[in-house]
């Protein structure tokens, strides 16, 4: 509870409401299982971020799935920005070959990790590689990679709430906010 307490000194304005994540969300299930119907699909969730984002998504897919997760990292701990380095903190727990991967994202910036992320999982033989994410950021990209299913196009700031953290905290928050700008 303490961690709600003090989010008002951190954010600058609510971006996306509770209401209007779970409508997007529900969207895009529905849409991805019509693409996946008969398929052998497996949701693939890039931790930490996108752990709330996977677990109300899988509530409205309607095809059988499995879901696995990796986690990587191109951030360091208080940095706002990518340090362009990707490292695999966690690989899968399964093979993937001859499967149809939705690898599951919290937010896409600058492209670099998932770049690096196809790049990882293609020679593994997956059926089909596709992309879903929370939220895009798509005037950050230096890497062009597809995306698939976008749940939000938004502007370059930086948010936390609903899986992204703040120097990890404040995941547990049911919207996505702006943090305030640090006074110079």
């Amino acid at each position: 509870m303490s961690s709600i307490i003090n989010v008002d000194s951190y954010l600058d304005e609510i971006l996306l409401t509770e209401e209007e994540l779970q409508t997007r969300i529900a969207e895009l299930g529905a849409r991805i299982s019509v693409d996946y119907k008969g398929r052998n699909l497996l949701l693939l969730c890039v931790l930490k971020g996108g752990v709330l984002f996977l677990t109300d998504l899988m509530r409205h897919i309607t095809v059988p799935h499995e879901i696995d997760f990796m986690a990587v990292s191109s951030y360091g701990r208080g940095v706002r920005e990518t340090t362009g380095v990707v490292r695999i903190v966690k690989d899968l727990d399964e093979p993937i070959e001859s499967k149809h991967i939705l690898i599951v994202e919290d937010i896409i910036d600058s492209g670099v990790t998932l770049s690096y992320l196809l790049q990882l999982l293609m020679p593994r033989n997956p059926a089909s590689l596709k992309i879903c994410t929370l939220l895009n950021k798509w005037q950050k990209r230096t890497v062009e990679i597809p995306v698939d299913y976008v749940g939000f196009d938004i502007e370059d700031k930086f948010v936390f709430g609903y899986g992204l953290d703040l120097d990890e905290r404040y995941r547990n928050l049911s919207y996505i906010g702006v943090a305030k700008v640090p006074a110079e």
